[in-house]
């Protein structure tokens, strides 16, 4: 539906005085976070969206029976834990010259959910991490190769080879550099011991599939498939269950009131926000949402560029894992990527972010 023909909507926030003014809202293209390698350790955390999750707060769709088994697989997966790798100093097995080390679990050394958006994947991620004992880590794939970059392979081995369980979120291969990385860095943690589980839209055979030759790194990607033991979860995304689509757009005065009376918001030209997103390392881009409350941007468009679409569903990421409203205007969220890019081999991507992006401007609608 072209943009000229959603309504705009006038008010977001109902019943809030001009007295609530916080003065200058925060931007962030004032922002360039610097954020050093402990803290990349120490945040490998689930987000706060999912920071009291459990089993037991999952909520499966009875017609789907996948999505009971998934919680009966992880429930029992997790009574495995802890049992061979409680080390918790951060540091790799030590070998002795004397005696052979025990034998390798037979088996997958992990789980792999595969499933589309909204399913509750992430949820049963993060109840495993929070049900196992520690050390352990929980990070989405981005955050992992960010990790190895800040830390360098061999000192990301050793700091990753002390915990019992690494969890990676949204699991995609988005180049042949990345796909002998991750091959070879969960290939190590499994020699020392640590059990996985990710979730991802992708088959573990079918990643990298449609962005570049997979045939010519088959092997690293057989060797990736050989860690987990696949589980399909099917049903409907839960943010689109009895909702209505993209809340139509807000004019930009309305976006401007809103960001002034609201403590901690951000206030953002959309074409400014990309061009600087250019210039931080998506690492740092949930630091750049260091206390931010909720996000207000003006004139969004609609982005033609890849490299730049890509940083944005990064953003988009972080910013739904602080449960961020966004207040914007300009062109709706369900619009922001053009047909090209959705039928592309990012689709998957572009989708997640689309199915994100909505619910976080559904959340300003509601406030």
């Amino acid at each position: 539906m072209p943009a000229a023909s959603r309504p705009t909507a006038t008010d977001p926030i109902a019943d809030v005085s001009p007295e609530g003014s916080t003065g200058r809202p925060v931007a962030l293209t004032d922002r360039r976070p610097v954020v050093p390698a402990e803290r990349l350790v120490a945040e490998m955390v689930p987000p706060p969206r999912f920071s009291q999750v459990s089993f037991g707060t999952y909520i499966p769709d009875r017609t789907q029976p996948s999505q009971y088994e998934a919680v009966q697989v992880l429930e029992q997966f997790a009574t495995t834990l802890g049992n061979g790798n409680a080390r918790g100093n951060g540091s790799a097995p030590k070998r002795s010259w004397f005696r052979r080390s025990a034998p390798a679990p037979t088996g997958p050394a992990g789980v792999y959910l595969d499933g589309g958006y909204g399913v509750g994947k992430t949820h049963l991620l993060a109840s495993l991490w929070h049900a196992a004992p520690g050390p352990k880590a929980f990070g989405t794939f981005v955050e992992l190769t960010n990790l190895v970059g800040a830390l360098g392979f061999q000192q990301a081995v050793q700091t990753l080879s002390g915990h019992t369980l690494l969890c990676i979120d949204e699991f995609e291969l988005d180049d042949p550099g990345d796909t002998v990385l991750v091959s070879t860095l969960l290939g190590r943690l499994v020699d020392n011991g640590v059990k996985l589980c990710a979730t991802s839209n992708t088959l573990p055979e079918k990643l990298g599939e449609g962005r570049f030759a997979a045939a010519d790194f088959l092997r690293e990607i057989q060797g990736l498939s050989a860690h987990f033991r696949p589980m399909r979860i099917d049903g409907q995304d839960y943010r689109h269950r009895g909702l209505p689509d993209a809340p139509p757009p807000y004019t930009d005065e309305t976006v401007d009131a809103v960001a002034a009376r609201t403590p901690g918001a951000s206030l953002d030209d959309f074409d400014a926000l990309l061009t600087h997103l250019s210039a931080v390392h998506p690492s740092r881009y949930g630091a750049l949402l260091d206390d931010v409350t909720a996000v207000c941007l003006r004139g969004v468009h609609q982005v033609d560029d890849q490299s730049t679409a890509l940083r944005l569903v990064v953003l988009a990421d972080r910013m739904y894992d602080r449960e961020l409203p966004i207040t914007a205007s300009g062109l709706p969220f369900d619009q922001v990527f053009p047909e090209d890019m959705l039928r592309g081999g990012y689709r998957k991507k572009y989708l997640r972010a689309i199915s994100r992006l909505v619910a976080l401007a559904r959340d300003s609608a509601k406030a």
